[in-house]
């Protein structure tokens, strides 16, 4: 069973919303930093948002911020990320991850700690 498996991704024009999932199997995600992260094709790995696990502070790419909210559902052992007023530069796959912290520097394209990747979810924003 795979420990991270997202879901929620599609199709969606700009300007709508799209909530992605996360579901955390074989550890209880409440007790780690998690993570969402995006690939465009051809483009750098960006940190989208991370959940602290101390006491559930977030912290938001510049290209996100006031746009896509990260939170967690520790009875459902998920981690969700809803993605409002989307836009096509949004288009990319979206991962899920348990990290060592959460902190700007997680959602630097130079960070290399992340311990567990999900397998990701497409999302496409059309203009």
């Amino acid at each position: 069973q795979l420990p991270l498996v997202e879901s929620g991704g599609g199709l969606v024009h700009s300007g709508g919303s799209l909530r992605l999932s996360c579901a955390a199997s074989g550890f209880t995600s409440e007790y780690y930093p998690m993570a969402w992260f995006r690939q465009a094709p051809g483009k750098e790995r960006e940190g989208v948002s991370c959940i602290r696990a101390s006491d559930d502070s977030t912290v938001y790419a510049d290209s996100v911020k006031g746009r896509f909210h990260i939170s967690r559902d520790n009875a459902r052992n998920s981690v969700y990320l809803q993605m409002n007023n989307l836009k096509p530069e949004d288009t990319a796959v979206y991962y899920c991850a348990r990290s060592p912290e959460c902190s700007p520097a997680v959602l630097s394209p130079e960070y290399r700690l992340i311990e567990v990747w999900g397998q990701g979810t497409p999302v496409t924003v059309s203009s």
